[in-house]
């Protein structure tokens, strides 16, 4: 068996005496894994830093085998970004969640070009919190827990809308929502498309798409709480706010 890709790198673990397991998320491939040989050498462990962008050839004797990495890089990215605080945890968040919530060996090739965009403006920190809470939203979705903002859910109405259900993941307006409102998440402008996303605004979207990443996507997985990798880039955005 053999196939050749590209892909991100989303993490390494040493494995024996000199060699590596990798884990990649792959446009055809999904999230594979697959031991490095050499992995820990001087030469390639350079390359194998997470949210690389590889070149990947993978062959094993059978489908069903972890088999092994070639590996060349095309663009690295942590290197990049070393000053930037911000940025290094909103990479980290990224691989960590790829890693948490991707099936392994299955294709998203949408979510998997969405990726390979949002980490490709690491470098433009003034964007790149929206472009993240995007790529949230787009990663909800293709797990099949996406929000649906397009109406309020009690009344129709398609204005006004403020709250989203914790329960449903729809849209409520404040008349809709009445006596309950106090039970509901907030819907910040920016989880519409609607105005200046300050970061402030951000956060708070975040904190309502993470409901969704908490208490519907994880049981259905691991039944573990979230990478502590986005709780981290979380609170790097709260500091920015606060040095402001």
């Amino acid at each position: 068996m053999e196939w050749r890709d590209t892909g991100i790198l989303l993490s390494t673990r040493k494995h024996g005496e000199s060699a590596a397991i990798i884990e990649v998320f792959s446009p055809e491939h999904g999230r594979h894994a697959g031991v490095v040989r050499g992995g820990t050498s001087r030469k390639i462990a350079p390359i194998l830093q997470p949210g690389a962008q590889l070149d990947l050839t993978w062959r094993a004797r059978l489908e069903d085998h972890i088999g092994t990495f070639t590996v060349e890089l095309q663009r690295a990215r942590a290197g990049a970004i070393l000053s930037d605080r911000l940025a290094l945890a909103g990479l980290s968040a990224v691989v960590a969640l790829l890693a948490f919530c991707l099936p392994e060996r299955e294709s998203h090739p949408a979510l998997y070009r969405r990726s390979e965009t949002l980490l490709d403006l690491l470098p433009q920190t003034d964007l790149w919190p929206l472009a993240y809470l995007r790529w949230e939203q787009a990663l909800l979705e293709e797990m099949g827990f996406g929000l649906d903002l397009t109406e309020c859910a009690v009344t129709g109405a398609t204005e006004g809308l403020a709250f989203v259900s914790p329960r449903t993941g729809r849209a409520v307006t404040r008349a809709g929502a009445g006596p309950w409102a106090d039970q509901l998440l907030p819907l910040p402008p920016c989880l519409l498309g609607q105005g200046d996303a300050p970061d402030a605004e951000i956060l708070t979207a975040l904190g309502t798409t993470g409901h969704f990443l908490q208490h519907q996507l994880a049981p259905q997985l691991r039944g573990q709480p979230l990478p502590a990798a986005r709780g981290r880039f979380l609170d790097a955005i709260a500091r920015r706010i606060a040095a402001r």
